[in-house]
């Protein structure tokens, strides 16, 4: 299971208005912002992990060489319900995201939606019927 998953982006203003806004819908929220120039999102204080890590700064224990990612990554976050990944889709194209597929079915008992964040990564919600 996985515990946590961060990656530095350029503007992490930009990038936390546009992921608060389009994770609400399925439950994520801000819950620590770090004069570092970090945020993490999580279900709560006290359901914090999985928790999602987004950067400015590169933590310490990354070397020289990491850098923001030069090939895009694909996250996908599971959605209680349809609404729930219409409404993230609504609101990543709100605050940012460009479309890359719609909310619909994807597949058998599968839908889901697809946006491209500000620092160009696949970002999906979807809800397994």
């Amino acid at each position: 299971m996985l515990d946590h998953f961060g990656f530095v982006v350029k503007d992490l203003n930009r990038a936390a208005v546009f992921y608060e806004n389009c994770l609400a819908p399925i439950g994520l929220k801000i819950i620590e912002r770090h004069d570092y120039g970090a945020v993490i999102f999580a279900r709560s204080e006290k359901d914090k992990f999985p928790f999602i890590w987004i950067g400015s700064a590169k933590p310490d224990f990354w070397g020289a060489n990491h850098q923001i990612s030069a090939s895009p990554i694909h996250l996908c976050f599971k959605a209680n319900t349809m609404d729930a990944v219409d409404r993230f889709y609504h609101a990543a194209m709100k605050f940012g995201g460009t479309d890359n597929g719609m909310p619909g079915e994807r597949g058998s008992n599968y839908y889901a939606a697809y946006v491209i964040d500000p620092d160009g990564n696949n970002i999906e919600a979807s809800f397994r019927k």
